[in-house]
Formats: C-alpha cells, sequence, structure tokens
C-alpha cells in the first residue's frame, strides 16, 4: 500500500512517552501516524495535512478536549476522532459522542484496543472494502470499464468468465452487429455495454433502446428523426436514434417485440447507414453498430412471421447466449457478498455478514428472476435486518421439495435422468434440436452445451 493511501492518524495527547509509543506501534502498518503534544502543535497538523482519525485526550494543559473535539467535527465533518482518557466518567463518555467521537477508551487500554476501534471507523471499512474488492474481482473488468457498467456482471463459473470472453472477441470488430440472448434478468445490457466500452466506438454514443416499449405512430420518428412541421406536434427538428449513435452503439432491448412494419426499414436502415428524417427527403449518412437483445426464442418469432429473417441474420453476425443463474450456481456467492457490499454501504449499516444457513438456501433456489431476483432480494434483506447477521429468514425464498425417490437409486441421478431426457426430447422432436430445446424449456444454446457435454450426437437436425 502507497503512503497515500495509508489512512493518516493524528495523535494530541500531553504525555509524549505516550504518543513516541503508540506512533511506534502503527509504523509499519496501514497507518501513517502524526504526534502532538500541546493543541497548538496539533491544530497545525490539522491544516497542514488531511487527517482522517483524530486520536484526542479529553484533558490537555490549558483547554478542554471536548471543546477540540467540537471544533474539529465542524471544520472537519468527515474526520473520525477516538477520544481517550485516564480520568473517564459517563457524563464525559455520553458528551464525547453527542459531540461525534467516533470511540472512547479509557487509560490505559493495550494496543489491540486502538486497533480494533480504527478497524470499526468508516474510513478504515471503506479503503479495506475497496482493496478487497479489488483483490477479490472475479469480472475481469477494468477499473475504467467498471463505472460505465452497472456491477452485476460478476461471476467465476466457466458459462460467465466464457460470455466475459465472447463479450471482449465482440468489442475488437466494433463493425459487427451482436446479438444477445437470454432469459430475463440475467444482465444482457451489462454485456452490451462491455462490448460498447471496450471497443473503439467507446468515446461516443451508447444508446439503449426498449423495442417494445415506443409507441407505433412514433416508431419511425424516434428511429429516424423528423423534420419540423412534419406532423402535429413537430415543432422543430429532430435527430434519431440512428444519427444520436453516430460512430457508437445502438443498444435494442426486446428486438423480438419490434413491430414488424418497422423491421424492414431498420434492416435497409442497417445494411446501407443511410438513414432520411420523417417529413425530409435529405438523406444522411451514419456510422452505428447495432447491439441487441431478448429473452424470447428469435427462431420461433420468424416461424411465427413475426419476425423478418433476413434482419435476424443481419443482427445476428455476433451471437452471445447468457447462461441463467440456476445453471451456474458458483456465480450466487460472489453476487450476494457484492449485493450485500453495496446495500450495506448505501443504507450505513456496515459490518453486515451472512449466515451460512443463507449460503445453502439459495444454492438451492432456482431464481427464476435470475441476477436481478438475487439483487432486489438483497436489498430488501439489507433494509429489513434487524442486527448485522443476515439469516435465512431474511430472505423469504420458496424451496421446491423434490420428488419421493424411488427405490430404484438411477431414479435419484441427476446426471442419468438429465442425459435420459434429453434423448427422449430429441426422439419424439425427429432429433429436430431446436424443437427439442423447446420441449425441455431451455434454449438451443443451452441444449447444444449439454449435447456436448454427454457427447450425444444426431445425424441430422432437420
Amino acid at each position: 500500500m502507497s503512503v497515500h493511501d495509508k489512512i493518516k492518524i493524528l495523535i494530541l495527547d500531553d504525555e509524549k512517552q505516550f504518543t513516541e509509543e503508540l506512533s511506534g506501534f502503527f509504523q509499519g502498518s496501514d497507518y501513517e501516524s502524526f504526534e502532538a503534544n500541546t493543541e497548538k502543535d496539533g491544530r497545525k497538523i490539522l491544516t497542514s495535512h488531511e487527517i482522517d482519525l483524530l486520536i484526542l485526550d479529553v484533558r490537555l494543559p490549558g483547554v478542554n478536549g471536548l471543546d477540540i473535539l467540537k471544533d474539529v467535527k465542524v471544520q472537519y465533518p468527515r474526520m473520525e476522532v477516538i477520544i481517550i482518557s485516564a480520568h473517564g466518567d459517563m457524563d464525559t463518555v455520553i458528551k464525547a459522542m453527542r459531540l461525534g467521537a467516533f470511540d472512547y477508551l479509557r487509560k490505559p487500554f493495550r494496543y489491540i484496543d486502538i486497533q480494533i476501534a480504527i478497524e470499526r471507523t468508516q474510513k478504515y471499512l471503506q479503503m479495506h472494502r475497496r482493496l478487497k474488492q479489488m483483490e477479490e474481482r472475479n469480472s475481469l473488468i477494468s477499473k475504467n470499464l467498471e463505472e460505465k457498467i452497472d456491477r452485476q456482471f460478476i461471476g467465476v463459473s466457466p458459462q460467465i468468465l466464457e460470455v466475459f470472453e465472447q463479450a471482449i472477441t465482440a468489442a475488437n470488430y466494433p463493425d459487427s452487429n451482436v446479438l444477445i440472448t437470454g432469459e430475463s434478468g440475467t444482465g444482457k445490457e451489462n454485456i452490451a455495454r462491455i462490448i460498447h466500452y471496450s471497443s473503439l466506438r467507446k468515446d461516443h454514443v451508447f444508446c439503449a433502446v426498449n423495442s417494445s416499449a415506443i409507441t407505433e405512430s412514433l416508431l419511425e420518428s424516434e428511429f429516424f428523426g423528423h423534420k419540423k412541421g412534419s406532423f402535429t406536434g413537430a415543432i422543430s427538428d429532430k435527430m434519431g436514434f440512428f444519427e444520436v449513435c453516430h460512430k457508437g452503439t445502438l443498444f435494442l432491448d426486446e428486438i423480438a417485440d419490434m413491430p414488424f412494419n418497422l423491421q424492414a426499414k431498420i434492416l435497409r436502415a442497417t445494411e446501407e447507414k443511410v438513414i432520411t428524417r420523417v417529413g425530409d427527403t435529405k438523406q444522411i449518412q451514419t456510422d452505428f453498430r447495432i447491439v441487441s437483445a431478448t429473452n424470447h426464442d428469435v427462431h420461433k418469432q420468424v416461424e411465427k412471421k413475426k419476425f423478418r429473417l433476413d434482419l435476424l441474420h443481419r443482427l445476428n453476425t455476433l451471437h452471445i447466449h447468457i447462461p441463467s443463474l440456476r445453471e451456474r450456481p458458483e456465480d450466487i456467492k460472489p453476487l450476494l457478498v457484492h449485493f450485500v457490499d453495496v446495500y450495506s454501504t448505501k443504507f450505513n449499516k456496515p459490518n453486515v455478514r451472512i449466515s451460512r444457513e443463507v449460503f445453502d438456501t439459495l444454492l438451492k433456489y432456482s431464481f427464476p428472476g435470475n441476477v436481478r431476483e438475487l439483487r432486489n432480494m438483497t436489498e430488501r434483506a439489507i433494509i429489513l435486518c434487524k442486527g448485522n447477521l443476515l439469516g435465512i429468514n431474511d430472505f423469504p425464498v420458496k424451496i421446491e421439495k423434490p420428488a419421493a425417490a424411488d427405490k430404484d437409486a438411477d431414479s435419484v441421478n441427476l446426471k442419468l435422468n438429465e442425459l435420459n431426457l434429453i434423448q427422449k426430447a430429441l426422439a419424439m422432436a425427429k432429433f429436430n434440436q431446436q424443437a427439442a430445446a423447446d420441449a425441455l424449456g431451455i434454449h438451443r444454446d443451452a441444449l447444444s452445451r449439454k449435447m456436448k457435454k454427454y457427447d450425444i450426437r444426431v445425424e441430422s437436425d432437420e
């Protein structure tokens, strides 16, 4: 740890031997200490250094330590203060706490007592929380990138690390469109942001659009822009999404729900990179990349004639599928730890711990809402918890009980049952992998991974 990262401590006590000994205790640790034996010397140090923690004797020659405490909490409100005294009484303790002291220690005390008191300060907790996050960061995301995305993208599972690698690969090809699939709550927009902010387009606009949320009457205007007076309410010229995203990225969420009549125009704009505003004749050249996402099976939408196959091919140059949280249970613990850290800081509830029972129970939960559900239930738990230990009662999840086991051991063999189900679904679907995946209720990519895992091969996918 560099000197700039260390917590700066001022020891203000009239006993020179005490300040020297305590300063010696701090030497070589995570702290940088300063000594003062008079109020005047102490105030000089306070004005010349950014002190994080003041260890203050309540009795100093010619001055009451509580008066100093009152002054410094006004001048340096973020500075923590620990009061010490050889003549402590309850009235002094109460006054010190009311004036903003963080802790009170009575002389003589063990050095371990002051160490424990310091480790309880907010400054110490914040510093070590940052260090811990840096050391245990499992998402491989740079600090610069982290500022641009929501930190739901955390994990240690091979599946999520593969997704991250695919996103970085996509970022290296900034002109190729990307389709991201996965259940709701898996973090598809996060992956889109990672792709954008890791690419050469990072210094330009990232615009996220919910394809199903725009009213049909305004669809063309929103995407292509309009000229003043082109329709009622068009009181000025307006740029559409394609113009706004010039040299940047247009993220189309819920792409499978895009109205069919708009899809042909989106296709043409994507292919030609030329658009015309509504009510205008002037063509505008624009350079954008489309990253789209859906939690639906787009191929099924194509079969139902609700989505254009040519547009799908255009958007699906690169495909990234995010597995559900239940498919990667190894990620539950690091995500939970992260969200507890986020919300305990947000709601000013430091030192929140998680019981082993919570981890064990959540590993058995299916998480239909995926990472978003885990984040929301953690926020609720932090808000409602009474102490600093999160128990299973703070996470009211419903765990489905397994069916009664047969006497045959094979009936509870998960691997064997999954293998049999996949083989049965493929046979019933006449080895059409898409149909088999639909019957199993999983994405086709997930089926392909499982077939590879169990070395299941088919002669045809027709």
